[in-house]
């Protein structure tokens, strides 16, 4: 049975999009069969992948209003290994409609559940927020991995967002746990950076990725281009960093995960209440 990972952080512009597409990208390369379902209003994983949100006559909201079915809305992506389930701007409107829905908190992981045997990895890019869509993805995954700019306020929304983990694991999902903390937008040539990447790993240790994303221009530019990085420039800094990042994300899922994800959660949500 394929591993639910939703990929989430409440701050935006820490390379979380990137990150989904980039990893799903890396995963399909290395033949593991994966989808990439795009929970963002934005569409961006969508058009990171080369497929047009606006060219989708069916896309997630259809699928998470039960006017399509999850296999009607797979995409096909240049990836033999990738799928993505698209989104356009039409999702903005799923919050207030699924509202009047039962089970609503649960609706995401009742449509994946049909798509978990075609898949090893499926992987949710949420939206840059907390609400309706994000629990929704937080009640559908297994683990979360938690993408972590190299600056100081990112480390200060860091402890929002786990205190919203572990109201999750209290209420809706109790096994969810943390995949991993993964630094991103890391330039190791300034002290501010260097200096939050030793206290994010002292505080929590191997849960944080030794793989770390680079600030680097042709990752910033790929979107653009409507190409992982992985086919816009295989040879840039951040593509091996993915590739490097699929490859530990891989060996982490043979051995079991980084152990203490949900304990991790749990003592942070207590000092956030403390």
């Amino acid at each position: 049975m394929g591993k639910i990972i939703s990929i989430a952080n409440q701050k935006g512009g820490v390379g979380k999009t990137t990150t989904a597409v980039n990893l799903a990208a890396s995963l399909a390369i290395a033949e593991r069969r994966t989808l990439l379902v795009d929970l963002d209003p934005q569409g961006n994983a969508t058009s990171g992948v080369g497929y047009a949100g606006d060219d989708a006559q069916r896309t997630i909201y259809q699928a998470l209003l039960g006017l399509a079915t999850p296999a009607e809305v797979l995409q096909q992506t240049e990836f033999s290994y990738l799928d993505i389930i698209p989104a356009d701007p039409d999702l903005i409107g799923a919050e207030m409609e699924l509202l009047h829905y039962e089970r609503r908190e649960f609706i995401l992981a009742d449509r994946l559940s049909s798509l978990r045997e075609r898949y090893d990895y499926i992987l949710i890019d949420c939206s840059p927020s907390l609400g309706l869509l994000t629990i929704n993805a937080l009640a559908a995954a297994d683990t979360i991995l938690i993408p972590l700019q190299s600056e100081y306020y990112a480390m200060e929304g860091l402890g929002q967002l786990l205190f919203t983990v572990r109201r999750v694991q209290e209420t809706l999902n109790p096994g969810l746990e943390i995949e991993g903390i993964l630094l991103t937008m890391m330039d190791q040539r300034t002290t501010l950076a260097r200096q939050v990447e030793k206290e994010v790993r002292e505080h929590f240790g191997p849960l944080v990725y030794q793989a770390v994303i680079p600030r680097n221009v042709r990752l910033s530019e790929s979107p653009s281009h409507g190409k992982p990085i992985a086919l816009y420039d295989v040879s840039s800094t951040g593509a091996q960093a993915y590739f490097q990042l699929a490859d530990e994300f891989m060996r982490r899922q043979a051995a079991g995960g980084a152990d203490g994800g949900a304990a991790v959660a749990e003592d942070l949500a207590g000092s956030q209440t403390g």
